[in-house]
């Protein structure tokens, strides 16, 4: 079994990814990690190569910048991006990692055998993980249906698929539809730090990228403007490799007692009482899930 690892990227130092640790949190399970690295003004490609591991294959690419934003499929950009990392992986399966996104190195077999396991399913065209969004600070984590709480990562490089924008994998059945993909459950969670760096870097980062999404000025993001009804404490241990990263914290990340819920976040509480009334579930999942 071969196993290519892959992610796409433009000024991550700037904009404040953790795209190093999550790098080297995924370099023990892979044969090759393809990053498609486009135009940086910052050190993000020397922090790559500064990786010193040969399993590492940088792809320069252009972005384009013309892309429209008034069409259905938003942050069109992003996709082709992930696109082309994926489309120069060589192995049976292809484990999307974000920059933001990190192993737990306590996770890795658990990944290998789930990968081992389904290989040989064809009815299993890629795999899932659960989700902690970490926000505010590395002891809080956002729980509620606006936050996906599953996603797929690894997608099995024998299909045709490719991805209409970050998130998700859209898999080609047909000349004028794609679909999903089926999917088993690693059982495995992934640790999301992209609300964890500063406000300021985040700021940066919604003003390079919102113009993908959008036509509209990004509005300023302000951590502390969030319901707390949907912040939990983390009480487990976060990977070894981005530790050192870590701002350190004390306690939960505290939300401005004050900020008046918008109309999203209403409908968000009235739908996380339903799961813990009713044990409803409104996790949103991007794929077909197979048992």
């Amino acid at each position: 079994m071969k196993v290519s690892g892959f992610t796409f990227l433009r000024n991550g130092q700037r904009l404040g990814y953790p795209f190093v640790a999550s790098i080297r949190s995924i370099l023990p399970l892979v044969d090759e990690f393809v990053i498609a690295l486009g135009p940086c003004d910052d050190d993000t490609e020397k922090m790559l190569r500064d990786i010193g591991d040969p399993k590492i294959r940088i792809i320069p690419t252009t972005w384009n910048e013309k892309i429209r934003s008034d069409y259905s499929v938003k942050g069109f950009v992003f996709g082709q991006q992930k696109s082309i990392a994926l489309f120069n992986c060589t192995g049976d399966w292809a484990f999307y990692l974000e920059a933001d996104e990190v192993l737990h190195e306590n996770d890795l077999p658990k990944i290998r055998a789930a990968m081992e396991k389904h290989l040989a399913d064809e009815r299993v065209e890629a795999l899932a993980f659960d989700y902690l969004h970490f926000y505010g600070n590395k002891n809080t984590i956002a729980w509620s249906p606006g936050w996906y709480r599953s996603e797929v990562r690894i997608i099995r490089n024998t299909i045709p698929a490719w991805s209409s924008e970050s998130l998700f994998f859209n898999v080609v059945d047909g000349h004028k539809k794609s679909r999903y993909p089926r999917a088993a459950h690693t059982g495995v969670t992934i640790f999301h730090y992209g609300w964890v760096r500063s406000e300021a870097q985040m700021n940066l980062k919604a003003g390079a990228t919102h113009k993908y999404w959008e036509n509209a000025p990004a509005a300023k993001v302000d951590y502390s403007k969030i319901d707390p009804g949907a912040l939990k404490l983390f009480s487990g241990t976060h990977p070894k490799i981005v530790q050192d990263w870590l701002p350190n914290a004390e306690g939960i990340f505290p939300a401005d007692p004050n900020h008046l819920l918008t109309s999203r976040e209403k409908k968000h509480r009235r739908m996380l009482w339903l799961e813990k009334n009713f044990g409803l579930n409104f996790n949103k999942k991007h794929y077909l899930p197979v048992d």
